[in-house]
């Protein structure tokens, strides 16, 4: 991958300090920061100047691709939301849609009360509007199902509504609490890595949010919602052959000629005249038109906070969570029967180590194995730290037991891969949005300053696409002088 030549002289700026172009500094050589770069130069072509600086010894960020049991495994996300057609330009633009694999069809699965359970038919985020597929799934009891058809009949609930009410706050009143604690709590808790009775809904689940607000029963609004939406016709979620690393290497062979700095962990942003200098730890720096902060939201925290301690207030509240990504390899003949479906979940109230399990040889066509069952399970959720202090091998020991008691599997892995990312996933609990809010109004005094990433409008990797999008627009626009440099996109 390209990178470019570190600056001589410590503490001192690079000789090359006036330029005729704009210069833009990228910190952070994820997702979010590779596809800033990309967007940037598609909007300002040649016109503008690219420095990305990123800690790590290599580009992705979270996404990691390694050789696993015979094939190319990510062992951070493994799946892309094509649903938005910014995601699915970005791959074509890349050349990549020869690469997109969509997964086997066959479903998650929940590993409640006592065994694997198919997730029903008519769910959204794991809210019902169908009973009859509930009540045979055996998710739930015979009560809890009577319960969630009660939303049915129950009235609008009376009084004012929290201004930032949490998943649980809307869906236990309406639903009862065996829908939410087995059904809602493991799919978007899980997605987040949280608690769902801790999770905004305005920030993580704003269709649910609405939905609530504006209706009397979400049984009944879902089902006009499913009634009215136009039939699929594509999958959702999609991955690439060769795993997600194939469009990281694809963004930064298109950013060939750009300056990109492995190993170059920035240490602090302060003003220079109109612009910026950005330390790196090094002791070199990079003077900056405008800065780019495609990192975690307590990293831009601390680099910012020497010119803003209002903002790295607001970002150093956004809590995060240590999750890890174990892989496991069995021989086929470990596993009781053919793994129909793509895997499971697990809810918190099972108190089990997996928060969710890939069968990611069956999910994937091309992960497909004749010899091998490919695994990937997620360790580590808000307020579950157990593993953190666990050696590879106990915390393999463990994950393994729980696969032994979900699935029947009769003999242990042969193979394995534990990839532990600390503070790996960013929480969007209650407050979220006034935090977001709070850090709009400190970077009016900061123009130039742009934060995008999963710190801020959604987890996924589209949603980080989509902002980076949206964050590169806004430059090229001030940079072009069409917004006044007040204008703000955090």
């Amino acid at each position: 991958m390209p990178q470019g030549v570190g600056c001589a002289g410590s503490g001192q700026l690079e000789e090359d300090t006036v330029h005729s172009r704009p210069r833009i500094v990228i910190v952070g050589g994820g997702i979010s920061g590779l596809t800033s770069a990309h967007y940037l130069h598609r909007r300002l072509g040649d016109g503008v100047q690219v420095t990305l600086v990123e800690g790590a010894p290599r580009l992705g960020g979270k996404i990691a691709t390694v050789p696993f049991g015979g094939h190319a495994v990510d062992v951070g996300p493994d799946a892309l939301m094509v649903r938005s057609p910014v995601v699915a330009t970005l791959i074509g633009d890349l050349g990549l849609g020869d690469l997109v694999v969509a997964p086997n069809a066959g479903g998650a699965r929940i590993w409640s009360r006592g065994k694997l359970r198919r997730l029903p038919a008519g769910t959204l985020f794991g809210i019902p509007d169908r009973l009859l597929p509930l009540l045979w799934s055996g998710l739930l009891s015979p009560a809890g199902v009577a319960r969630a058809a009660l939303d049915i009949v129950l009235p609008r609930r009376r009084g004012s509504q929290p201004p930032d009410p949490t998943i649980a706050e809307l869906v236990r009143p309406r639903m009862g609490a065996e829908v939410f604690d087995r059904l809602v709590d493991p799919l978007l808790g899980g997605v987040h890595a949280g608690r769902a009775d801790e999770l905004s809904a305005h920030s993580t689940a704003p269709d649910i949010e609405g939905l609530a607000r504006t209706n009397r029963s979400l049984y009944l609004a879902l089902g006009a919602r499913r009634r009215a939406a136009p039939p699929k016709t594509a999958a959702a979620l999609v991955t690439l052959r060769g795993g997600l690393g194939t469009l990281i290497d694809a963004l930064a062979a298109r950013l060939g000629g750009d300056d990109i700095r492995l190993g170059s962990p920035a240490s602090l942003i302060t003003r220079a005249g109109a612009g910026y200098t950005v330390a790196l730890a090094d002791g070199t720096s990079i003077e900056a038109d405008a800065v780019v902060l495609a990192t975690s939201a307590g990293v831009a925290a601390d680099l910012l906070g020497a010119e803003s301690p209002d903002l790295a207030a607001a970002l150093a509240d956004v809590p995060y969570v240590d999750v890890a990504t174990v892989c496991l390899a069995y021989p086929r003949s470990s596993a009781p029967a053919e793994l129909d479906g793509t895997g499971f979940l697990v809810p918190p109230v099972e108190d089990k180590l997996v928060v969710g399990c890939t069968w990611s040889s069956a999910k994937w066509p091309h992960l497909a194995n004749d010899e091998l069952v490919l695994i990937r399970c997620m360790v580590g959720r808000r307020g579950d730290n157990r593993w953190l202090d666990l050696d590879d091998d106990t915390l393999v020991d463990l994950v393994h037991g729980e696969l032994v008691e979900a699935m029947g599997l009769t003999q242990r892995p042969i193979e394995r891969h534990i990839e532990r990312w600390p503070q790996g996933m960013p929480q969007y609990v209650v407050g979220h949005q006034a935090r977001l809010d709070a850090a709009t109004v400190a970077l009016l005094a900061l123009p130039g300053i742009r934060l995008t990433g999963s710190s801020y409008r959604g987890v996924g990797l589209a949603s980080c696409i989509v902002d980076a999008e949206r964050t590169a627009d806004s430059l090229a626009a001030l940079l072009a002088g069409d917004r006044p440099l007040t204008e703000v996109a955090p």
